[in-house]
């Protein structure tokens, strides 16, 4: 089960969620050449990644952020980026350009910090955009709660569609998050679990004084948890361009 789009259209284009997708993909093709190179590669996470071990003795500080450009295979980054593409435009619409920029790297600082907290000593790299994305949905969360998403449930062979409220859906996610970061092993990698969770809960903070700034209770009273900008249809609409029998 996953997301597929949302039903929320931005006012203007989200230049900073396109440029952060165009960097994430530019660096994931540029490190294609390493990826036959299981040395050259772990060099790569060890040098620009999160490394718990080295943070902790005041080393590698920079990779709290580059860590969230790098990932760890093309699935890896096609999911990040579907969510990103998805929720991110709305959150930029509200926040701007620069705010946005600013609350994404914060976000994933915050959730690469939490995720080192049960096993600060472990030298295993942390990678990947997923702490500040799951920010960007925390805040997408507080400020449209009711916005419709479509989501895809695949069934073996067989799927369908489902339009949930964004609370639904992201609210499954996050405790989704927490049952799985309850039983994963702490400390020897797999999925970051704790820094998806706390870059949730980041970005419910961190989105806080915008919410605060619309009106708080007042803007969901007068948007009922909906974006207050018309609903996307997604539809297909019968085309405008006139038919020409054929003679």
């Amino acid at each position: 089960m996953f997301p597929i789009r949302d039903h929320n259209p931005s006012d203007r284009t989200p230049f900073v969620t396109y440029a952060l997708v165009a960097v994430n993909v530019g660096v994931f093709l540029a490190m294609l050449p390493l990826m036959a190179d299981e040395r050259a590669l772990y060099e790569v996470y060890w040098q620009y990644g999160l490394v718990p071990v080295k943070v902790i003795h005041g080393e590698g500080l920079h990779g709290i952020f580059t860590s969230m450009f790098l990932h760890g295979g093309f699935m890896h980054l096609a999911g990040n980026m579907l969510f990103l593409w998805i929720f991110g435009d709305n959150l930029e619409d509200r926040m701007g350009h620069g705010r946005f920029l600013l609350f994404y790297l914060l976000a994933g600082a915050g959730a690469g910090l939490l995720q080192m907290l049960p096993a600060p000593a472990t030298p295993v790299p942390l990678i990947g955009a997923s702490g500040a994305i799951a920010g960007v949905m925390g805040g997408y969360l507080l400020l449209f709660p009711r916005a419709r998403v479509d989501v895809i449930v695949i069934f073996v062979v067989f799927y369908r569609i489902f339009a949930l409220p964004a609370w639904m859906m992201l609210g499954l996610w996050f405790g989704l998050q927490i049952f799985n970061g309850v039983g994963a092993p702490v400390g020897e990698g797999g999925v970051a679990y704790w820094a998806h969770a706390g870059g949730f809960v980041v970005g419910v903070i961190g989105a806080l004084p915008v919410w605060r700034s619309l009106g708080g209770p007042e803007f969901w009273a007068r948007t009922h948890g909906h974006p207050d900008n018309p609903p996307a249809d997604p539809r297909l609409r019968p085309s405008s361009v006139p038919k020409v029998r054929r003679r």
